[in-house]
């Protein structure tokens, strides 16, 4: 297990490095000019050119980056004056962690259930139910999702708040329209894996030792069968932690993905390259504790790498 813990933790540094080099240059690729202003003289740029690090060569750049990324610094923003990326992510991070982990909870027992409710229940009534609300959470995008959920339950119910991230009961709707599309997904999953491990020769074997069939469900077929929801758990979490722009705009949310869309728009260089690179961190990170579950889970894969 300690050798397979190492080979992933180097596979995850190895993808870290990758996915921060890439983005510190292609980030440079962006048209446009962050210091393109009326009010900003070439003497004024200049200036700010300097005092940002951005008149050295690109390589004494990359290499003053990867120095401060190790001590955990992403630098200042270029348009939110005498504020450090750090403070934005901290400011920004709790209330999309917030929604995302509710989030990640609803979709992953809610998507479990119902993939099991309709295994069980195949080609009933229970099966078509499932399925239905898989296919809506897929096809439907929360952009639809949550104005919908907003006119049904606020504005005509008046039964839950419109907007804003006050107390639970405005968690309510973002939390459902944020986590629909990962439910979906996980529900199909754990279906068609429920239906292919259903015939395997364990679970004959486990019949004709005259096991209950709860004790075959619990301990054969769910188990083996919630694999492939474990491994769609790290992207689906980091996901959803580290926020979503379209959500977090629906209702008010003052989440890491505003910020990150108005870093685009505004040619922030340090606050797009510092939001990314802690989102593929997280996402690395994510997909690292995974895979370590993946191999208690599943002592086949351990020996497999």
């Amino acid at each position: 297990m300690g050798r397979y813990i190492l080979n992933r933790l180097f596979v995850s540094l190895i993808t870290a490095w990758v996915l921060v080099t890439l983005v510190f240059f292609l980030i440079r690729l962006l048209p446009g000019d962050p210091f393109l202003s009326e009010k900003v003289t070439p003497e004024i740029k200049a200036n700010m050119m300097k005092y940002y690090g951005l008149d050295k060569p690109i390589h004494i750049q990359y290499a003053t980056f990867l120095g401060n990324l190790l001590k955990g610094d992403f630098g200042y923003s270029l348009r939110y004056k005498n504020r450090t990326v750090n403070e934005v992510i901290n400011q920004a991070f709790p209330y999309s962690a917030d929604l995302g982990i509710r989030a990640v909870i609803f979709a992953a027992i809610a998507g479990v259930t119902l993939g099991i409710i309709a295994a069980l229940n195949r080609n009933r009534s229970w099966d078509y139910l499932s399925m239905f609300i898989a296919i809506v959470g897929v096809s439907v995008p929360s952009f639809v999702i949550g104005p919908l959920l907003q006119y049904v339950f606020a504005t005509k119910l008046k039964l839950l708040p419109v907007s804003q991230w006050k107390g639970f009961a405005y968690t309510i709707m973002p939390t459902f329209a944020l986590s629909l599309h990962s439910l979906a997904l996980m529900a199909r999953l754990m279906r068609a894996s429920m239906l292919d491990v259903v015939n395997q020769d364990y679970i004959k074997t486990a019949k004709a030792k005259g096991l209950s069939p709860f004790q075959i469900i619990w301990k054969h077929q769910i188990r083996n069968a919630i694999l492939p929801v474990v491994t769609v758990l790290g992207p689906v979490t980091a996901t959803l932690l580290t926020g979503t722009f379209v959500v977090e705009q629906i209702f008010a949310i003052p989440g890491l993905g505003k910020f990150y869309i108005l870093g685009i728009q505004n040619l922030d260089y340090s606050l797009v390259l510092g939001m990314t690179t802690f989102y593929g961190l997280f996402l690395i990170a994510a997909n690292f504790v995974v895979d370590i579950i993946y191999g208690l889970v599943d002592p086949r894969i351990r020996l497999a790498r």
